[in-house]
């Protein structure tokens, strides 16, 4: 007998083991998909680990329904770095495979109902709902379960089914459904009859009466002889300027034939390939030093400021890899970004390149996997955000990750919790491949590691074309304020620099780290502010749909004419969005072009490219947006940034506050000057004298990065101490209170005064669950393995309470 261990999709631990015969023994290996039963009548997707002779112990096994793939689809290197993933990040295999398989790979079982052979039906035992759903299958059996639904306009069909399976009137079961379809283009050829000359010339003979068709003939015959590619029927009616219908008849006399092949959805036409731009002489400085990094470290970083010409080094490393044959990955922290960097790699590697996010379609995503598993030519770039570290590179020479500060890397919700930089590393060591990090503005813990010499550190501290760096100019908006010089939210400093852009045909940048009009509306007479039932946050005021919206759980209600509290009409909206800026920009400049750039205005898939094109093309004159403008983003006409209020930023209630700031303001003032003139940036605050904003101003990085160290010492934070945050969530606040206090006491027994907490966070209660938090942290002397066991007993402890078992504990490693 032999057994496979699958992985399941489901967050638990442990394999499970299933029976096999022989010959499927002899063709299963690592990686290949097989359907599995599981539980009473599901039927799930596994993945299957290994293949052995040993019985299970306890236990009989099942077989497997059946095998899903020729060839595996996850690679053995894959493996390797989803069981690190898994035990660094205290997850399960289970869910790693669930983040990084498309979901079209995992197929999904489906009930489907029948009615049984040569049953008597006693009508009079059946209720309403089943009479109706036995007519039904009477008509036509068997029926999905979502026709079921349809039939009793319900959703609520399982008690029925369950009645009429009890009375042995149906019978159910579970079938796989196949998510991915390949796409088909239709070609066209000449018929098999009329391949010999003599024929074809009599063919063409019948068809004088028909004018049209015989140009339709000939045309086909004209682009088979041009290239020796097959025509598509779009491109044969282009030439000719004929309507389907001629090419229908044509088709149905069996003159021509129509047939179709798989095509990729995504296809970049990408042109030969261009000779490389030569380099500066900083930026081949730069090239050779990382070169010689990497023949002695695995992972580099480069730290080059806004507009030094990363890009184009990063280019001339691809270049190299490809040369050796190998494939790279170039991750990106915000789909917004691939946009631009798209069209700039297209112009130099043509269609090596393959993209992969979340924004694209389940059919795109199996595309571009089976593509780099086979290591097509068209999948030897992969350009992707932080999921494409989960494709199945099976050559992979260097990892780039370019805006590497970039919180976005971080996954938050849900399991897996990884840090997609700290991931990437590992999988590059995988097949002894590089890593190159780029940022101007690198974060701590990197910079650190640099520092100490554990990664390389390569500086490129010039600008392309030695253009000088923005001139950075803090505004005191207290003054301002006091002295009448404020018109609306804007300085008459600000308007001021924006009229002469404006004069210059310069396009501006301006910054607000908040959507939506007004974060709080406010009863001038009372005092009442409107909350989400749901959350304890304010309502944001979005003007353009009129509704009062919650940003954490999407609550929205029509904008109140009046207050809730005293009924009076006094209602004041507080603070201001991007929104409310950009109505105050309409009527200050109403002859020019505004445009936002925010969550609200980029929700479709190909918003982002829209707004960036037209940035490009000249057609904005002012965009306003939140931090989507900071993460590298070339603009090449942006003589002026302006960030409406640093302060936001600045008092935000976490030990990374000051280090984002900065980086953040660094980023947004980089995207100002990028060609000959020189940028100017304008940052209106009510602090100017703050140490950040100082430091911003004279571009200070090692300024910036030598005092947060010191206060990361200080108070025992990274990159000195590793941290682990565990969330409690329940409808109970007492219960969850307790449970974390429990929690907690148990884990100071072992941790001691490691272990802070459990505080609620400055929004403590989201879509009705309250919400409290304990932070360990794990100073470098003691063990991270071992600490993470005892977390992990901890909170099996925990699970088995039965006054806990309905508290929702996430835990997450490296929650910064």
């Amino acid at each position: 007998m032999f057994y496979i261990d699958v992985i399941l999709p489901i967050p638990l631990k442990q394999t499970f083991t299933y029976s096999i015969n022989k010959d499927e023994a002899g063709f299963l290996k690592q990686g290949h998909r097989v359907a599995v039963p599981f539980g009473k009548s599901k039927v799930y997707t596994a993945i299957v680990y290994q293949v052995h002779d040993q019985a299970p112990q306890g236990y009989k096994t099942k077989s497997i329904d059946q095998i899903l793939d020729q060839t595996p689809i996850i690679t053995p290197q894959q493996i390797k770095h989803w069981e690190w993933m898994a035990s660094y990040y205290m997850s399960t295999l289970g869910e790693i495979i669930k983040a990084a398989l498309p979901s079209a790979f995992l197929l999904e079982s489906e009930t489907i109902v029948s009615l049984c052979d040569n049953v008597s039906m006693d009508q009079a035992k059946f209720s309403d709902a089943a009479f109706l759903v036995v007519e039904a299958l009477q008509q036509r059996s068997p029926l999905h379960i979502n026709d079921v639904r349809a039939v009793l306009d319900s959703n609520q069909v399982v008690k029925v089914l369950k009645d009429l399976l009890d009375l042995g009137v149906i019978e159910v079961q579970e079938e796989l459904f196949e998510q991915y379809t390949p796409k088909l283009k239709k070609y066209i050829k000449v018929g098999e009859l009329y391949k010999d000359k003599q024929q074809l010339s009599e063919l063409l003979e019948s068809l004088t009466r028909a004018p049209k068709q015989k140009e339709i003939v000939l045309q086909l015959f004209n682009l088979q002889a041009q290239s020796k590619k097959a025509v598509g029927v779009t491109e044969l009616q282009k030439a000719c300027d004929a309507g389907p219908s001629s090419i229908k008849s044509l088709v149905k006399k069996g003159i021509l034939k129509e047939f179709y092949l798989k095509k990729d959805r995504i296809d970049y036409q990408g042109g030969p390939d261009k000779t490389l731009m030569t380099l500066s002489n900083a930026q081949q400085k730069a090239y050779e030093q990382i070169n010689t990094c990497f023949e002695k470290q695995d992972v580099v970083l480069l730290h080059g400021v806004t507009a030094s010409g990363k890009t184009e080094i990063y280019i001339q490393l691809i270049e190299k890899q490809l040369s050796r044959g190998k494939q790279v990955l170039f991750m990106l922290p915000e789909i917004a970004l691939t946009t631009q960097l798209i069209s700039r790699l297209q112009f130099y590697f043509g269609k090596k390149i393959a993209v992969y996010h979340s924004k694209y379609s389940v059919n795109e995503r199996v595309e571009v996997w089976n593509n780099v598993l086979n290591n097509e030519d068209k999948a030897q770039i992969v350009i992707g955000a932080r999921s494409s570290l989960f494709l199945p590179y099976t050559n992979l020479g260097l990892i780039i990750v370019d805006e590497s500060h970039e919180p976005s890397f971080k996954q938050y919700n849900p399991s897996p919790r990884y840090q997609a930089r700290d991931s990437a590393i590992v999988l590059a060591k995988i097949p002894q491949g590089n890593l190159l990090m780029g940022s101007a503005t690198p974060s701590l813990e990197s910079y650190h590691n640099a520092d100490q010499g554990k990664y390389g550190l390569v500086s490129l501290q010039t600008r392309f074309s030695n253009i000088k760096m923005p001139t950075i100019e803090l505004v005191d908006i207290k003054e301002k304020h006091k002295k009448k010089m404020m018109t609306g939210h804007f300085s008459d400093r600000l308007l001021e620099e924006i009229k002469i852009s404006l004069t210059n045909n310069e396009q501006i940048i301006l910054f607000q780290n908040r959507r939506g009009f007004s974060p709080i509306v406010e009863c001038k007479t009372c005092g009442n502010s409107p909350q989400c039932p749901n959350c304890d946050v304010s309502l944001t005021y979005h003007k353009y749909k009129n509704q009062l919206r919650c940003h954490y759980c999407g609550h929205n209600t029509p904008m109140q004419m009046s207050c809730m509290a005293c009924g009076l009409e006094t209602l004041d909206s507080k603070g201001f969005g991007t929104e409310q800026i950009e109505n105050e920009l309409l009527e200050l400049f109403p002859n020019h072009t505004i445009a936002r750039m925010d969550q609200d205005t980029t929700k479709g898939k190909h918003a982002y490219k829209k707004l960036i094109d037209r940035l490009e093309n000249l057609e904005i004159d002012i965009l306003i947006g939140t931090q989507m403008l900071a993460k590298g983003l070339d603009f090449r006409n942006v003589g002026l940034v302006g960030v409406m209020n640093a302060d936001n930023l600045l008092n935000f209630p976490d030990f990374r506050a000051h280090e984002r700031s900065f980086q953040l303001l660094l980023q947004v003032a980089g995207r100002a000057g990028r060609t000959q003139e020189r940028g100017r940036v304008l940052i209106q605050t009510y602090n100017p004298y703050h140490t950040i904003l100082q430091q911003v101003s004279v571009n200070g990085y090692k300024q910036m990065y030598e005092v947060q160290k010191q206060e990361r010492y200080e108070f025992k934070y990274p990159p000195f101490y590793r941290t682990i945050k565990i969330t409690f969530k329940d409808r109970d606040l007492q219960k969850v209170e307790f449970g974390s206090q429990w929690f907690a006491t148990a884990l100071k027994k072992y941790l001691q005064e490691n272990v802070l907490g459990p505080e609620a966070p400055p929004v403590s209660r989201i879509r009705n669950l309250y919400i409290t938090s304990v932070l360990v942290k794990i100073p470098k002397a003691q063990s991270l393995k071992k600490t993470k066991t005892y977390i992990g007993s901890v909170q099996r402890s925990f699970n088995v309470a039965r006054q806990f078992s309905s508290i929702r504990v996430t835990v997450d490693v490296d929650n910064y």
